[in-house]
């Protein structure tokens, strides 16, 4: 049976679904009828495999506590070697409702009240929430930009942060969430010795490793022996499958000391068993979505590269920092020379757009903007041109 859901530019109406990013712009303090690019879903339908494992749950009529038996584990393991070329085994597996619980668990279980966790800013905030939250430090590797706009890692300050503020614990965004880079194996390899040298264990966020464009994703606990021992790798189909209100992610601990801790600290919050519906639409996501998700990369890079030519001829001051990764774009607007609030009067009240403000993935985030591409053809092109009304009308 073939994929059924290959069509991408039909505008689907998601109003009156309980979307996040469709029905809580009120609430939100944002105009009812705003245009949303901004939280990182799709506006896509899901692979037809989805869609009927999903039914036949449904059609079962019953949704008692569950736990995934061995296709699941399988299903998982294939997509990560042949996407990755990484052998994972089965009790390195521990599985969460997302990625963000996980960084939680592991500031809880690997560092104290008052110690720092290191970032690398601009980055998606809710690792400094998380990190605020649990009532411990932010210790911030800014990200640094060459003449050309691309980021860069300062390696010489990572390793200042990491012994001056005696960091035990790191998290790695790859590929990197906002900014798109998809970081090189050696820039992994100069970051994963300055940790393994200091003993900080890595939690690697790379819940958009399916979305590459330039170059490979690099699994970082993949690269050498040593850094399988001290880090923690975050997956999850959310991204690639649209599936994140199914709450499922993959968390792989191949350090058996730390997979204990890190489990210990999960079963403390109360938390066990995912739900019903996320177990069998991961497993149907990994063993069949392979020719809804090469449809997809192909689409959204179409996109990106719409986007690219767009800003170009008719956004001339606002400089796109072009995604090597990821489904979002990041956009430069200071050159316009605007303060915070009259750019967020701009995108808001004259574009009519909803996106993420770059102000919440850091400081050095002040005046860009993040928007997400992964949309129909037609809603792209509506925002891009309220987008450049606006702006040309300063």
């Amino acid at each position: 049976m073939a994929e059924k859901n290959l069509d991408f530019d039909t505008v689907i109406n998601r109003k009156n679904t309980n979307s996040l990013k469709y029905d809580f712009a009120e609430k939100r303090g944002m105009p009812k009828d705003i245009l949303p690019l901004w939280v990182a879903d799709m506006d896509f339908k899901i692979s037809s495999y989805v869609q009927d494992a999903i039914r036949q749950q449904a059609e079962h009529g019953i949704f008692g506590y569950s736990e995934a038996l061995e296709g699941y584990f399988e299903a998982v393991q294939s997509w990560i070697k042949k996407h990755y070329s990484w052998d994972v085994s089965s009790e390195w597996l521990v599985k969460t409702p997302g990625v963000v619980f996980a960084l939680a668990m592991a500031i809880k279980a690997f560092t104290n009240v008052g110690d720092a966790v290191l970032i690398q800013q601009p980055v998606y905030y809710p690792f400094s929430e998380v990190i605020l939250d649990n009532k411990r430090i932010v210790m911030n590797n800014a990200l640094v930009r060459d003449e050309e706009g691309r980021y860069h890692m300062d390696f010489q300050d990572f390793e200042e942060k990491i012994t001056k503020g005696n960091v035990k614990l790191f998290f790695l965004c790859n590929p990197h969430n906002p900014v798109g880079r998809v970081w090189t194996k050696d820039e992994l390899i100069k970051i994963g010795d300055i940790c393994h040298k200091n003993n900080v264990i890595v939690v690697s966020d790379e819940i958009h490793a399916d979305f590459v464009w330039e170059g490979k994703h690099q699994t970082f606990a993949n690269l050498k022996q040593e850094y399988q021992d001290n880090s923690i790798i975050c997956t999850s189909p959310s991204k690639t499958f649209n599936i994140a209100g199914l709450q499922v992610s993959n968390i792989f601990i191949p350090n058996a000391r730390l997979r204990h801790q890190l489990k210990k600290q999960i079963s403390a919050s109360g938390y066990s068993q995912l739900n019903s519906v996320g177990l069998a639409a991961c497993e149907a996501a990994y063993q069949y979505g392979e020719e809804w998700y090469q449809g997809i990369c192909r689409y959204i890079k179409e996109n990106i590269d719409y986007t690219e030519d767009f800003v170009a001829k008719y956004l001339p001051d606002i400089k796109m920092v072009k995604p090597e990764g990821t489904y979002l774009v990041w956009l430069d607007f200071r050159q316009l020379g605007l303060s915070a609030r009259e750019l967020e009067k701009l995108i808001v009240e004259k574009a009519g757009l909803w996106l993420d403000d770059g102000s919440i993935f850091g400081e050095t985030g002040k005046g860009f903007q993040r928007i997400n591409v992964a949309c129909p053809r037609k809603t792209l092109e509506e925002a891009l041109q309220y987008l450049a009304e606006a702006v040309n009308s300063l």
